[in-house]
């Protein structure tokens, strides 16, 4: 039986806050950002067009822990895939 996909998220409607991120060693994962001001998780994958995911309400212990994890795409799909989030297009370079 072939495995079947969920279609993709649609783009937030929000308005788009930056938030530094560090580009990190990992398959999955390209960068993490935190925003502690407003508890926010910013994560970009290696594989997405360079699409932004934001999870509001993540506690800071949780960004320090994804950043220290060993596998940083084994601690995103057992912690943070779960939550809630918000999925903003690629910049567009200048």
């Amino acid at each position: 039986m072939p495995k079947t996909y969920a279609a993709p998220a649609a783009f937030s409607t929000k308005p788009y806050v930056a938030i530094p991120t560090t580009p990190v060693e990992s398959h999955q994962v390209a960068a993490i950002g935190y925003d502690a001001e407003r508890r926010t998780l910013e994560v970009t994958f290696t594989r997405s067009p360079g699409h932004i995911y934001q999870y509001p309400n993540v506690a800071p212990e949780v960004h320090t822990a994804f950043m220290a994890a060993e596998s940083k795409g084994k601690y995103f799909g057992e912690h943070i895939k779960p939550l809630a989030f918000d999925k903003f297009p690629a910049p567009v370079a200048a």
